[in-house]
């Protein structure tokens, strides 16, 4: 799709007696799987007809029997620029992009992160199949993953799936599981961690465990320890916050290795270990913890789909030293 492309079609969409009298805009969300807000906008640019005849106002009524149609324009230019890299792809469709994110790599531009994100490397690999998001060529991000944690992550490709993946993640309605090390080794073993998480007040930059905060759900289980020095958790998210296992792990008095923002001193699980495994353990460059696995259903087909990373070289060479191998 270029920037000299007709005009997508969506319809005709023929409206039933049951749904006579509702605002088209809200009828045209529903048959489409635009957002309102889109679709006001298009109806509004008259980009919306019914019956062949423009449609003018958002807020008309539907008509039993009358045939109604959207015209997507072209969506313009992302306004971030394409770079070229290299991306471990797992999967891709019409849709939908799955792909294993490495470590170091910044999910969407920002100040002081203009380039060199995943959003860059998208829109070079995607090119004209992307089929626009807010009237903008653009990959959709449902899911962030921290610049420093690697792992399984699923963006959109178009207005549908971004809808419905959206929805899906709101819901709780997929699987997302995280190998985490951490340091000491949880008691007990397996369980949950329900706490809520903000921003923490004394702090701006980091989370939190905060009285106020959003809900927040981590299941988790011990797969393997080395000692009672460290251990490998596999995490099971029922929410979504920000830094939600590393600030529930610290939280519990078992933070990541290698997190920079949670970690604030030597933990005591770390004194009775050979020096060369310590340093190893405190050397890490960056919190061990790897999404591992992110399961859901196709936003347009319902097909379950499921996929896995193992973890990259840096991680699962500490894993190694420490033995740490799932039993």
């Amino acid at each position: 799709m270029s920037g000299n492309s007709p005009p997508r079609a969506i319809g005709p969409l023929v409206a039933t007696a049951e749904e006579a009298g509702t605002r088209v805009d809200r009828f045209l969300a529903e048959r489409s799987d635009l957002t309102r807000n889109r679709v006001q906008a298009l109806i509004e640019s008259g980009h919306a007809s019914e019956d062949g005849r423009p449609l003018t106002r958002p807020s008309a009524a539907v008509r039993a029997g009358a045939a109604y149609r959207l015209a997507l324009p072209p969506p313009a230019p992302s306004r971030p620029s394409p770079q070229a890299m290299e991306l471990a792809i797992l999967f891709e469709d019409r849709d939908l992009v799955v792909l294993d994110k490495p470590a170091g790599l910044v999910v969407h531009p920002a100040p002081g992160n203009e380039a060199g994100t995943l959003v860059n490397a998208l829109l070079a690999h995607c090119g004209d199949t992307l089929e626009g998001i807010g009237a903008e060529r653009r990959p959709g991000i449902v899911h962030r993953l921290d610049k420093d944690t690697s792992g399984v992550m699923v963006v959109a490709k178009t207005e549908l799936a971004m809808n419905r993946l959206a929805a899906a993640f709101a819901a709780r309605d997929l699987t997302r599981t995280y190998l985490a090390v951490a340091w000491g080794t949880p008691a007990p073993a397996s369980g949950t961690i329900e706490a809520p998480v903000g921003r923490d007040p004394r702090e701006r930059k980091r989370m939190a465990v905060v009285a106020r905060g959003r809900p927040a759900i981590t299941h988790y289980r011990t797969l393997a320890a080395h000692g009672l020095a460290a251990s490998l958790l596999e995490c099971r998210l029922a929410t979504g916050r920000t830094h939600q296992i590393r600030v529930h792990l610290a939280h519990r008095g078992h933070p990541l290795v290698g997190d920079p923002v949670y970690l604030r001193r030597m933990p005591a699980s770390a004194r009775g270990l050979p020096p060369v495994l310590r340093n190893l353990l405190l050397d890490f460059p960056r919190q061990a913890l790897h999404a591992a696995s992110l399961g859901f259903a196709h936003p347009r087909t319902g097909e379950n789909l499921a996929f896995s990373a193992p973890p990259p070289a840096d991680l699962q060479a500490l894993l190694d030293a420490l033995a740490l191998s799932p039993s």
